[in-house]
């Protein structure tokens, strides 16, 4: 009999064990960054003139070869209307990336930080759904002739509102791009 009890107890504890690691629980699945192979930030002066690309490009991805960073001058004195588009161009058909961003307006924003004596100003020209900026469009008005750089940088889950900075803002970048800028 007391064999026969302990064979129970055994078998019982060998249940729970099995049955309770086999607990079906909800899987964490981390927010997965899409690639971004391609950043064009297209700028067309208000008053008419030549259109200005600043372009990122990485068709091989993080890693491999170095990025072409193409940039263009500024003209000085001038208002641009700026849009921003981003591809991965590793699939086939290009994947619009800016427009999930758009569609996740809410949970994204840019950041454009002007530096090293450029005399550039940027302004955010669309919003989210609760009023704060995005950034997919903007306005840059440039003053007189100088050089620096712009950095723009993709924000995944800002806190919004938040007050224009990095540190503030908080989040994972998604992409952040250097250019070095040229008003003349």
């Amino acid at each position: 009999m007391k064999k026969l009890s302990y064979t129970l107890i055994v078998v019982a504890l060998l249940s729970i064990t099995i049955f309770s690691s086999c607990k079906k629980e909800d899987p964490i699945i981390p927010h997965e960054h899409e690639l971004i192979t391609t950043l064009t930030y297209t700028l067309t002066p208000t008053g008419g003139g030549d259109v200005v690309e600043l372009k990122f490009q990485d068709l091989d991805g993080e890693g491999g070869n170095a990025p072409v960073i193409i940039t263009e001058p500024l003209a000085a004195n001038t208002t641009y209307t700026g849009v921003i588009t981003m591809l991965n161009e590793l699939e086939t058909p290009p994947h619009d990336i800016a427009g999930e961003v758009q569609g996740e307006a809410a949970m994204h924003q840019f950041f454009f930080i002007v530096e090293g004596g450029a005399n550039a100003e940027i302004s955010y020209s669309d919003e989210d759904i609760n009023g704060n900026p995005l950034g997919l469009a903007t306005s840059l008005e440039t003053t007189g002739a100088s050089t620096g750089t712009l950095t723009i940088v993709l924000r995944h889950e800002p806190k919004k509102p938040n007050d224009g900075t990095l540190t503030d803002a908080g989040g994972g970048s998604d992409i952040e791009v250097e250019f070095d800028i040229s008003i003349q």
